[in-house]
């Protein structure tokens, strides 16, 4: 493998076992081992574990991004079904993962963000970035009439942040997506109805 295909493929199999371990338990050796990527060459690639756990965040980061401007940034579909799709699309992804996995970055907050300043820090930009894609789909919504106009979006967007890493929290440890349809459908039917 090339350099950056290395690096890149360190940074996709330790998103995958801290996904499903934690940070804390994921061992750099694990990662070289899943890897195929000899064990002193870690610290070409990143200056400690911090490093790369920064790194991990980055890439889940980009990869969630990715999935959320693709759903609610599809300017062809209305706004608040939009949201519903998103809903939807984790719902499918707690049941393809059995119920483990649910949010990585939700995950790596819990684990971390008592823990390390950098990564508090560093996930709290994560979570205002998605935060952010979540008002301007809002916003789309109360200019096409579907919410009222005086609609605090950026408090119903945080609302939905913030209920949705819990219900996806809650859907794991039931192992069951009934927490989460049940956040969907009360922020799709109950709450954006009553602003």
């Amino acid at each position: 493998m090339k350099r950056n295909e290395t690096r890149a493929e360190l940074i996709r199999v330790g998103g995958a076992l801290i996904a499903r371990q934690g940070y804390n338990n994921t061992g750099i050796n694990a990662v070289l081992t899943e890897a195929g990527v000899p064990k002193g060459s870690f610290y070409y690639y990143f200056a400690n574990k911090e490093d790369f756990g920064l790194a991990v965040i980055e890439g889940l980061d980009v990869e969630h991004a990715a999935r959320l401007d693709s759903v609610l940034g599809d300017d062809l579909t209305p706004p608040l079904q939009r949201i519903r799709n998103y809903f939807d699309a984790g719902l499918a992804d707690m049941v393809e993962h059995d119920y483990c996995r649910g949010c990585p970055i939700g995950n790596l907050g819990q684990e971390l963000a008592g823990q390390n300043e950098t990564f508090r820090s560093r996930l709290d930009a994560v979570f205002s970035g998605w935060k952010q894609r979540f008002v301007t789909c809002l916003e789309a919504a109360r200019e096409a009439g579907d919410i009222a106009a005086d609609s605090d979006v950026e408090a119903l967007a945080e609302f939905l942040l913030a209920g949705w890493e819990g219900a996806t929290l809650r859907a794991k440890v039931t192992r069951s997506t009934e927490p989460m349809a049940a956040f969907a459908q009360t922020f799709l039917d109950r709450v954006l109805r009553s602003t």
